[in-house]
């Protein structure tokens, strides 16, 4: 492996995106929502080995002291190299001194918890497709 991390936007292929993002059991959408949800994001990385893009991941935040990590992603065979946890402690140093949420994907809980993530709560949800999320085990 041969990895190579970028913090900007240059020369991404957003259908790779949307195709690493289902490939994972991800929510994904057309590249070109992908490309509009990064465009719109606080801080970005992606992480290639060599040219090919193998993971990702983008925070939202007011800089201040509210940031969200979004749509972190690696393939499954990058998987266990700990790629992701790089990803995580980029994105985290991008908004130290903010409270950081995110949400996992169903059963993957732990890799945050390791981490240092906690479960919430008092956590709510409204989501675009309610009756999808309710069927992943997002919501009761």
């Amino acid at each position: 492996m041969n990895l190579k991390f970028q913090y900007n936007l240059e020369n991404i292929d957003w259908q790779r995106v949307a195709d690493i993002l289902k490939s994972v059991n991800m929510g994904y959408y057309d590249a070109s929502i992908h490309k509009k949800a990064f465009e719109n994001s606080y801080s970005v990385v992606f992480v290639f080995d060599e040219d090919t893009l193998i993971g990702f991941g983008r925070t939202i935040s007011d800089g201040a002291y509210q940031g969200a990590i979004y749509d972190v992603a690696v393939l499954d065979e990058y998987q266990g190299n700990s790629i992701g946890k790089k990803i995580i402690n980029k994105l985290i140093d991008d908004i130290k001194n903010c409270n950081i949420i995110l949400y996992s994907a169903v059963g993957r809980e732990g890799f945050y918890e390791k981490l240092n993530f906690r479960k919430m709560k008092t956590g709510m949800a409204m989501f675009s497709k309610a009756d999808i999320m309710k069927e992943k085990g997002f919501t009761e």
